[in-house]
């Protein structure tokens, strides 16, 4: 039995926030009518949503976000709510003190990122700029919060409607855009890299290059024999992302023409999913974008799926509609490296939504939770308490906890904290 939605005008806003909410998160169907007469007769579970109730029925106030068109600067109030935060409050006529609808498009389209905001040196959207941080909820997947909220409310009204389980799943991301420190890089690249570290004095470096071209020493960036055994058996998901393109930093990056650069991928690629990591300096042509895409392919030998940006760099709507055109599926890249927490406030997989054209895209957004960059704690204790507290947020609505981790983190050499505890800590919880 289906959810019937009430709305005077039903917009692409209403029916992809309502699709994400009712559906994707609460497992739930739903359907759209925008006649009254419908509405009135039909026996089944049902929702108005708007300015003004009709009668004694399940409402929902509307803010009004979902029937403009556009964007423009909102000024928006943040109030606490049953042990979370809410925003665009409605009045006591409706079942909700908010208009979870609207708040969640926000949140979900990330509207405030296409107003004017300030850019990192990067050029990145500012954690700090959104309002998740300002308002300390950008550690809680609010979009889910609010969403089982609702389901409550749902479940005493409507007791013939069947809400199916959902289980808290994991998807770990490993960026290996620097699959090798030493090996395979080309004798340019490792002449000036060896230099760099004897004018630093890093005699260390020095050795174990040294040791790791001779073939003395494996490279200390290796470490895929040990992930493949560790998580070939896994149920968990896994995907590996690598870069085909130049990196924006010469001695990092590697030619992904050489034979053993294609073979790691191909190996990989025989246990776990493979993405691309596409550079930076792609993202700005399409044509450029297309060239590493059909590079992967031919080296996997299979379509590519899965996508993320170097540096974690999106500019929206742009980039976004470039990977539709390119008919890639889900992209990784919504993320802060520096800061911990759900930049778009769901841990829900979600379509994106382009703002310009109003539209629902078949473009698919993986939300993650932090990378290890992001954990910038003094000691392993409070990182692994900050990991297992948004970890718990995330079970709270069971949600997806996707975590990045770089090859690197796992190598012997210098190791601060075991990664490679955390990691099969994650995946093995499935």
């Amino acid at each position: 039995m289906s959810l019937l939605i009430y709305s005077q005008k039903i917009t692409p806003r209403i029916t992809y926030v309502f699709k994400h909410i009712c559906t994707r998160i609460l497992g739930i169907e739903i359907g759209f009518t925008s006649q009254i007469e419908e509405f009135i007769a039909y026996s089944g579970p049902k929702l108005s949503y708007g300015k003004k109730p009709m009668g004694n029925e399940f409402f929902v106030q509307s803010y009004g976000l979902l029937n403009q068109q556009g964007f423009d600067d909102i000024e928006i109030t943040v109030k606490e709510w049953e042990g979370t935060k809410c925003f665009f409050s409605a009045g006591t006529v409706s079942k909700l003190p908010f208009d979870i609808f609207s708040a969640s498009f926000y949140l979900l389209s990330r509207y405030e990122e296409y107003l004017p905001h300030v850019k990192d040196e990067k050029g990145r959207f500012l954690a700090t700029e959104s309002i998740a941080f300002k308002s300390k909820f950008l550690q809680e997947p609010v979009v889910d919060i609010w969403a089982y909220k609702f389901k409550s409310l749902l479940v005493v009204t409507f007791p013939q409607l069947v809400f199916p389980s959902r289980k808290m799943k994991y998807h770990t991301i490993i960026n290996a855009n620097q699959p090798f420190i030493y090996k395979h890089k080309g004798f340019l690249r490792s002449f000036f890299g060896f230099i760099k570290d004897l004018s630093k004095l890093k005699f260390k470096a020095v050795f174990h290059r040294i040791g790791s071209l001779l073939g003395l020493k494996n490279d200390p960036y290796s470490t895929f024999e040990w992930m493949i055994n560790s998580l070939k058996n896994k149920k968990s998901k896994v995907t590996v992302f690598f870069m085909i393109g130049e990196s924006i930093n010469f001695e990092e990056g590697m030619n992904s023409n050489r034979n053993a650069f294609k073979l790691l991928v191909k190996n990989i690629a025989d246990y776990v999913q493979v993405g691309l990591l596409f550079s930076k300096g792609s993202l700005v042509e399409i044509n450029h974008l297309k060239e590493e895409k059909e590079k992967i392919e031919v080296i996997t030998n299979r379509s590519l799926i899965s996508s993320m940006n170097e540096e974690y760099l999106v500019n929206l709507p742009d980039n976004y509609r470039n990977l539709i055109e390119l008919e890639i599926e889900k992209d990784f890249t919504m993320v802060y490296e520096n800061e911990i927490g759900f930049r778009a406030s769901t841990c829900t997989p979600f379509l994106f939504y382009d703002l310009d054209y109003e539209i629902v895209t078949p473009l698919l957004i993986q939300p993650i939770a932090l990378t290890t960059k992001g954990l910038k704690m003094a000691s392993i204790s409070e990182r692994n308490d900050a990991i297992n507290k948004i970890k718990r947020s995330v079970e709270q609505v069971n949600g997806m906890f996707s975590m990045i981790f770089n090859n690197y983190n796992f190598m012997e050499i210098n190791e601060k904290i075991n990664w490679k505890s955390v990691l099969l800590n994650l995946t093995g919880n499935e």
